[in-house]
């Protein structure tokens, strides 16, 4: 297994399969909008449109298991993304990341690259970075800035372009 086996439901309700991404480099980061982290939307939406071209995608999973900081349903988080933080890369429905109703795909990402507490997410913003064959690369904390990630990202575009 490899995080493109999965698939989730896009904010606007179809399902996608993960595989979808199959080649591309992506961040997969769980969000809330009323999050003190939310100003990272912006970015993670500058690495998007920087390396869109070059394969690489974010995929944000909306979450609200952390202090009611989501709190809206799929079509108010959408809206919200898009008008305070303008965000244009790929949203999924509201799943939870922890508990009993955990998206299979953080099941995977979780076993596959465990934090400095275990495997648990412990807050919004956890990203997890994943190669062009679905292999979880890294985890990077809630406080990791996306400009802190560029450099590896950069680094996985590049192994593909070599390889092509």
């Amino acid at each position: 297994m490899n995080a493109y086996d999965y698939q989730a439901r896009t904010i606007r309700g179809e399902e996608k399969p993960l595989s979808d991404y199959l080649g591309q480099v992506v961040l997969i980061v769980n969000t809330a909008t009323k999050c003190g982290f939310a100003p990272q939307f912006k970015g993670l939406q500058e690495l998007h449109e920087t390396y869109k071209d070059q394969g690489f995608s974010v995929l944000g999973f909306p979450c609200n298991q952390f202090k009611d900081q989501e709190p809206g349903d799929d079509a108010q988080v959408e809206q919200s993304c898009q008008i305070n933080f303008g965000v244009n890369f790929p949203l999924f429905s509201k799943i939870d990341v922890n508990g009993a109703n955990t998206h299979p795909l953080y099941r995977y990402l979780k076993q596959n690259a465990s934090g400095i507490f275990g495997s648990r997410i412990k807050w919004n913003f956890t990203k997890f970075l994943v190669d062009q064959q679905g292999n979880v690369i890294k985890r990077f904390s809630p406080t990791t800035s996306p400009s802190k990630i560029e450099g590896q990202i950069r680094k996985l575009l590049e192994k593909s372009t070599v390889h092509a």
